[in-house]
């Protein structure tokens, strides 16, 4: 159990680098909201080790990227978190009942409609705290931007998910002991 904490590590430390160096914005008209692809590393590590190791790279990630860019602070951390960690965690569960591509695709489906609610919801809560915008200003941008922006992102990160698994996966199997017959890594 162990090594896996370890390739938790390795691949929350991917995760960061991605998050600092590569960002964009997804909608223009909401430039401030920015995809990284952090999720990604991290979402492989859910499908492999299962969806408690990713939620421990989860909060390495959070924690990290807070700390060295500053950027969101303990609000922006939380909203890390409950983002990435709904959508891994949700992604994980399923895909560790279904061990298929199409088990696969339906947990990283789930993962991403779950992972937009809650952000829709956390968003009412936490951003009137955070900027010091009243609520009604949050509401008003709830089903024209946070939501097309967490599909939009969700989406992109499945999809690289599901194209880079098995390769990511294939090369960890020489790395990581096998688990017991019933748990097939794929």
């Amino acid at each position: 159990m162990k090594k896996y904490f370890i390739y938790a590590g390795a691949f929350a430390a991917l995760s960061l680098v991605l998050d600092l160096f590569v960002h964009f914005p997804l909608i223009p008209s909401a430039s401030f909201l920015l995809y990284r692809p952090g999720d990604i590393p991290i979402l492989m590590v859910s499908l492999k080790f299962g969806p408690g190791v990713a939620l421990f790279a989860t909060a390495i990630v959070a924690v990290l990227f807070a700390l060295l860019t500053g950027q969101g602070g303990p609000w922006g951390m939380l909203m890390y978190f409950l983002a990435c960690g709904t959508f891994v965690g949700v992604a994980g569960l399923l895909y560790k009942r279904h061990r298929t591509l199409r088990g696969a695709f339906f947990g990283l489906l789930a993962g991403l409609f779950i992972m937009t609610g809650v952000m829709a919801f956390a968003n009412l809560i936490v951003t009137p705290i955070y900027l010091g915008v009243p609520r009604s200003t949050v509401l008003g941008m709830i089903l024209p931007v946070v939501v097309p922006f967490n599909l939009l992102k969700g989406a992109l990160n499945a999809a690289v998910t599901l194209l880079l698994y098995k390769k990511v996966s294939a090369f960890l199997e020489g790395a990581v002991p096998a688990r017991a017959a019933s748990q097939k890594l794929q």
